[in-house]
């Protein structure tokens, strides 16, 4: 009995870190189109009903912005070429409950290989015909010195 309980924890360890692997890919394939200003790379792991808001914090208080899917890909697609900038993902937090899963990435942005300002990520995901699309993103941003 004891071997079958432990073989059953680690069964469910497993397919449980498999999910995760998957989320966190999703992820980083997310971030691969958008440094590469590659909009079609990035709506492959998006739902069609994204949603995105950002909270910016400064010295005169927060501010919560919505922006569409729409107008963000048009925004990727038309940074200019000379400009690089690097989003780089500190850690992932991944919890999943079934077909929903959520992520928390603490990140650094760099523009021009500066510093220019950091915050979290918060991604929610959804499981659609085995594949796990982005469904909602919001993210704080602060600018502070590093």
């Amino acid at each position: 009995m004891k071997k079958l309980i432990l073989l059953f924890a680690f069964c469910f360890t497993f397919a449980a870190n498999a999910q995760k692997s998957e989320v966190e890919n999703t992820i980083k394939i997310f971030f691969e189109g958008f440094h590469a200003k590659d909009t079609l790379k990035i709506k492959s792991v998006c739902h069609e009903k994204l949603i995105l808001q950002s909270i910016s914090e400064g010295q005169k208080g927060s501010r919560l912005s919505d922006e569409t899917a729409s107008e963000f890909y048009k925004s990727v697609s038309t940074f200019p070429n000379d400009m690089k900038f690097e989003e780089r993902i500190l850690s992932y937090n991944i919890q999943i409950d079934g077909k929903m899963a959520h992520a928390w990435t603490p990140y650094e942005f760099y523009l021009n290989g500066k510093f220019s300002h950091s915050g979290v990520n918060a991604f929610t995901l959804y499981k659609e015909n085995d594949a796990w699309k982005i469904i909602y993103l919001i993210d704080t941003r602060r600018k502070s010195s590093k």
